[in-house]
């Protein structure tokens, strides 16, 4: 039986990289939640349609199935390190260019600019952790990206609340969503200089015939014996020696249990955007409004929902290692479905009353902390996970580029469906979703805790 390990024996390197590397998730997270903001009043300025405002916000998504693919590709070639570069110049491009914007068209460019570095994030941050931690904490680490994005989600929240309710109207029609955008180079910033301190992938590094090097980061972010730190470094290096001498990235890609981890990885990659939780994100004040909250409240309200993200990413990254992806994964999806069946119930009544609207917040509040704690960072962790180290990077923005699609379709269609179908079969539509990703972990998935990258693969070729 392996040793248990306790909080004080990490290393510290193993900390400081992870911390460092998460950081790109602050990004991910910032943008998502600009919008929730920006959108009350962004429309006003260019006189937008609700159709354009959904393309606006999807046009994140939209660039970052662009941007995750390039990344994939690259990362395998040059790097997981020099793509999170590009990534963090892109953002803060990104956040100036969405501040200064004089038309619409500038506006799209500047929001599809970013989507390319938050798909390149997303993709490569993942990944990167994965990659570098030990196996007994590989889910808990690589659960601090979402928690990095949680609390980017958190901050632009406060962000957006303290600029909206402390001016006047006219002002934040003008100038207010501008300030929001703004605010975004500073994450940009700080990520593009932490980098420098963190080292490449050390599975990257082996791959690519540096083992030396590899080798020792791999021993500065572990707290396995000299021993078993050798035994992993030929275990990788007999996986890398295999891989360079079998088929080409197709070829790996449809070996058998390659295409069973793609197939997986994608349909968890899209349910996980099907949940609603990124729809409820985006356009939390107009359904607090909905529910019968002024706009003030609407705003406070939508940072209860940042604050709840937090503690339960936190609550997540501790259970995801001893519980496991699967159990977590499926229960979620079955505690999302009931809330979102409860959701549509509460719309349907007519007027929806003080009590109703309280179920309402205490019902998003619900599936948002159900949500946190199993395929917010369970998706991530799967797709970072699933794949031979040869093509892992590629493999994963295939996966990735599947989440973003599905992203852009909720986030366009979401205030269409709205203004379509009614909150009430908005709402049901979600929760037979959230059903059906229950049924998918627990018919498809085997667990993957507590394994090497190396014992992943291996077991998903037999």
């Amino acid at each position: 039986m392996e040793k248990k390990v306790k909080k004080q024996e990490y290393p510290r390197f193993l900390l400081i990289v992870v911390v460092i590397a998460a950081l790109g998730g602050l990004l991910f997270g910032y943008d998502q939640g600009v919008m929730a903001g920006a959108i009350n009043f962004i429309g006003h300025t260019f006189k937008m349609s609700s159709g354009l405002l959904g393309f606006i916000s999807g046009c994140i998504p939209l660039g970052a199935m662009v941007g995750c693919l390039v990344a994939g590709w690259l990362a395998d070639r040059i790097g997981r390190k020099i793509m999170m570069f590009v990534s963090a110049i892109l953002f803060a491009l990104s956040s100036l260019g969405c501040a200064v914007a004089p038309s619409v068209g500038i506006l799209i460019t500047a929001r599809l600019l970013g989507g390319l570095g938050i798909g390149m994030v997303s993709t490569l941050v993942p990944l990167y952790i994965a990659e570098i931690s030990p196996k007994q904490v590989r889910g808990k680490m690589v659960g601090g990206y979402q928690l990095a994005v949680a609390i980017g989600i958190f901050v632009v929240y406060i962000i957006n609340a303290l600029i909206a309710n402390t001016h006047t109207l006219e002002w934040n029609q003008d100038v207010g969503w501008r300030m929001m955008f703004l605010a975004g180079i500073i994450p940009g910033l700080l990520f593009f200089v932490l980098l420098f301190v963190i080292p490449e992938s050390p599975r990257y590094l082996i791959s690519h015939g540096q083992a030396d090097k590899g080798s020792k980061i791999l021993k500065k972010v572990t707290f396995s014996d000299a021993d078993a730190i050798d035994d992993e470094i030929g275990t990788i290096q007999k996986t890398v020696k295999e891989e360079n001498n079998g088929k080409g990235f197709i070829g790996e890609l449809l070996k058998k249990g390659t295409r069973m981890a793609l197939f997986i990885a994608i349909m968890c990659s899209v349910f996980q955007q099907l949940t609603g939780v990124n729809a409820v994100g985006y356009y939390a004040p107009f359904i607090f409004k909905n529910a019968g909250a002024g706009t003030d409240a609407a705003m406070i309200e939508t940072i209860l929902i940042g604050l709840v993200k937090v503690i339960f990413v936190a609550f997540f990254m501790g259970l995801v290692d001893k519980l496991g992806r699967k159990r977590l994964l499926k229960w979620g999806g079955y505690g999302m479905a009931a809330c979102m069946f409860l959701l549509s119930f509460s719309f349907n009544q007519d007027p929806i009353t003080l009590g109703f609207n309280i179920l309402i917040i205490i019902l998003i509040i619900s599936h948002t902390s159900l949500f946190e704690i199993s395929w917010g960072g369970g998706t991530w962790i799967l797709i970072s996970e699933m794949f031979p180290n040869k093509i892992r990077g590629r493999a994963s923005s295939i996966a990735s580029c599947a989440l973003w699609a599905a992203t852009y379709a909720v986030t366009q269609f979401f205030p269409m469906m709205l203004d379509g179908l009614g909150s009430v079969w908005t709402f049901f539509i979600f929760g037979l979703f959230c059903v059906a990703m229950g049924l998918f972990i627990q018919i498809f998935f085997k667990e993957t805790a507590g394994k090497s990258l190396e014992q992943i693969q291996e077991d998903s070729q037999n």
